[in-house]
């Protein structure tokens, strides 16, 4: 005797209807990038000027586009459902105000320091469980980010008073 499938969930209309908006702005700015990347000049050096721009417009179109394949597909069982969480604009402006923080305090600590805040406030305001793991992938992420711009493409970061 098999066991009973649960109940179907019911998708919010709102959100799928919001998460298909995203991807048509990812698609759109992924053709933006794509587009500037390529008239972008070519030079001698091993990595060009288009080594991370273009990338970055593909994967934006692929995630894009991702996007409007999923809401398209939840679109016809969605349903009426509450569209805002509890405090949702209180953790937008918690949001805001870290992006804010990142910015003033980015020259004063470095990269590395402020990105990791960022990375850790961030997560922790969408919900994370609150323990230790979040601290390490937010700092492991800024590292792992600082050492690709800084050390392999050559854009310098802003190295705060520790060096990083």
């Amino acid at each position: 005797m098999s066991a009973p499938e649960p109940p179907a969930l019911v998708v919010d209309r709102h959100t799928v209807l919001a998460t298909a908006a995203l991807g048509a702005l990812m698609l759109l700015a992924a053709v933006l990038v794509i587009v500037d990347a390529a008239r972008l000049p070519d030079t001698s050096a091993v990595v060009g000027p288009a080594a991370v721009p273009m990338p970055v417009g593909v994967a934006l179109g692929v995630v894009g586009a991702g996007l409007l394949v999923d809401s398209r597909r939840k679109l016809p069982r969605a349903g009426a459902g509450r569209p805002w969480q509890a405090h949702a604009a209180l953790r937008v402006l918690g949001l805001v105000a870290s992006l804010v923080g990142f910015a003033l305090l980015l020259p004063v600590l470095g990269y590395v320091v402020t990105a990791t805040a960022l990375f850790v406030a961030a997560a922790l305001l969408l919900d994370a469980p609150r323990d230790w793991r979040v601290l390490a992938w937010g700092w492991a992420l800024a590292a792992v980010v600082f050492l690709v711009f800084d050390r392999l493409i050559g854009l310098t970061l802003p190295a705060g008073p520790w060096g990083f």
